[in-house]
């Protein structure tokens, strides 16, 4: 009997993915203790309702397919020009970023985005990410070839280049004295809730271009952005020649389960001698069917004069609930990090506790879940991030808990 083979790289993958991990402790927790209301500040999925210039562009859009002469089948794998070019106007050249609408990629998460773009880089590239870091980077590079080997006594992977983000480092990733090819930065950052300013930013787009390195910016939270930095990589000079962004629609507009993101990559970013835009709009073309016409609509709403009203609202209203988590556990006596210009808390734990072990015990005394730090990556061990997502009541509940608890 002949067997299909795998990828080996998956059977090297550890445990589950961190927030898999979370969901089944917490089933485990409410199924054994029914009585009790447990409130979630863990995965960052938005609570709130999508705005009503966007709910009143779907339901357009919807009827658009109900007639022939508006009706659309496929799309462009690329995306509609009408949305291209809104995100073109208004999130780049409005702030001085050269970006043309060609330039973009509509798709259906700044996940996907993250995931897929290693497809058209070769297996042997050094891939830098910082520590803690989102574990996308990490566990698709891993599915890929590039990370090596898990290493479980030092939790860590043999290829990848970590980049500590610690309190010594303000919680900053520092330049790697080794040359990377790509490497991952999020700012505002996921999950510690820091962010970069310009000259620092400056600094990684000349090393990028002095080692030939691609850097991957994940954007997706730049709506939160409340203080005088950069809200893209493209207002850095040089970073055309060395950067691909991602944005999503999912933070500032509430698109987590309506999916709707995009990133840019611009013509002027060439690996020896080949256009990353062409290789990309090749791989979505054979892979990607695109994101539906009527979610399109939806995204461009967003744009509009009631639509930025609205999605600043949506923002206003989570970094709200974020002073109130970091205000509240620093009257508690945490030591607590972000919530200014992002909807994450990072905390340290009390009482010298491992992250799964603050877990359990914040599940335990207070009812409440977090994400252990440790899930993000060596450097994470001993802090643990809330978000900002929840109801404002229940956000106050939860902090209310925390501070009789601890």
């Amino acid at each position: 009997m002949v067997l299909a083979s795998i990828n080996p790289n998956f059977a090297l993958l550890p445990g589950s993915y961190l927030f898999a991990a979370v969901a089944k402790k917490t089933a485990d927790y409410k199924a054994a203790h029914p009585d009790k209301k447990v409130i979630s500040l863990g995965i960052g999925d938005v609570t709130r309702p999508l705005p009503q210039s966007v709910i009143e562009a779907l339901r357009s859009a919807v009827d658009d397919m109900a007639h022939e002469d508006t009706f659309r089948g496929y799309g462009p794998y690329e995306g509609y020009d009408f949305l291209r070019e809104k995100i073109a106007q208004e999130d780049y050249v409005s702030r001085g970023a050269n970006i043309s609408a060609d330039e973009i990629f509509i798709s259906d998460g700044a996940k996907s985005d993250c995931g897929n773009i290693g497809d058209i880089f070769s297996a042997d590239n050094v891939v830098a990410v910082c520590d803690p870091v989102y574990p996308v980077y990490v566990d698709t590079n891993a599915m890929a070839g590039r990370a090596g080997v898990y290493d479980n006594a030092r939790e860590k992977w043999t290829k990848l280049v970590y980049m500590p983000c610690t309190r010594e480092t303000n919680f900053i990733p520092e330049i790697p004295k080794e040359h990377c090819d790509l490497i991952y930065l999020c700012f505002p950052n996921n999950p510690m809730g820091t962010m970069i300013d310009a000259p620092t930013l400056k600094k990684w787009v000349d090393y990028a271009r002095s080692e030939g390195a691609v850097i991957f910016y994940d954007a997706a939270y730049e709506a939160y952005i409340t203080e005088d930095l950069p809200h893209s990589i493209y207002e850095i000079e040089g970073a055309r020649e060395c950067a691909v962004e991602f944005r999503s629609f999912s933070k500032n507009a509430g698109f987590t389960g309506t999916r709707c993101a995009f990133c840019v990559i611009p013509h002027s970013l060439k690996v020896n001698g080949s256009s990353l835009n062409e290789m990309w709009m090749r791989r979505q073309a054979t892979k990607f069917n695109g994101v539906p016409y009527i979610i399109q609509r939806g995204a461009e709403a967003v744009y509009s004069p009631q639509g930025r009203l609205e999605t600043k609202a949506l923002v206003a209203y989570f970094l709200n609930n974020a002073k109130i988590i970091r205000d509240g556990l620093s009257e508690a006596g945490f030591e607590a990090y972000g919530g200014v210009n992002a909807p994450y808390i990072w905390l340290k734990t009390k009482g010298g506790q491992s992250s799964w072990e603050f877990f359990d015990s914040l599940l335990e005394k207070a009812g409440v879940v977090g994400t252990p730090g440790s899930g993000f990556g060596p450097s994470g061990e001993g802090y643990f991030r809330l978000t900002a997502f929840g109801s404002e009541s229940t956000t106050r509940e939860a902090i209310k808990r925390i501070t009789e608890a601890f």
